[in-house]
């Protein structure tokens, strides 16, 4: 085939719709593991976290997994269950706990 006959196509928008895909999977992994983080810093099982956030295990784990797209009301959830603020789950370098809270 010659490159005259091959039919190529790289729309911008297809380009900037891969772009935010892939900053979204890197999103995901980063809260993902921040929340695995913080819970074992806090020495909780994944049904512990469960338990005190009211969502299933297997939520857990695919969420930690960065299986998972997480929704802002469970980030909050998350957050106050793990006792960070929200933006302490998706930075790539979380702060430590925060004192009186």
């Amino acid at each position: 085939m010659s490159l005259s006959t091959r039919n190529v196509h790289y729309s911008v928008s297809h380009y900037s719709a891969h772009r935010c895909t892939f900053r979204a999977m890197k999103l995901r992994a980063v809260f993902g593991l921040n929340v695995q983080r913080l819970r074992r810093e806090r020495k909780l099982s994944q049904e512990q976290l469960s338990f005190v956030s009211g969502r299933t295990r297997a939520y857990i784990s695919s969420v930690e997994a960065g299986r998972r797209n997480a929704t802002l009301d469970t980030l909050e959830i998350l957050a106050k269950a793990l006792d960070v603020e929200p933006q302490d789950l998706i930075t790539a370098s979380a702060p430590e706990r925060r004192l009186g809270r």
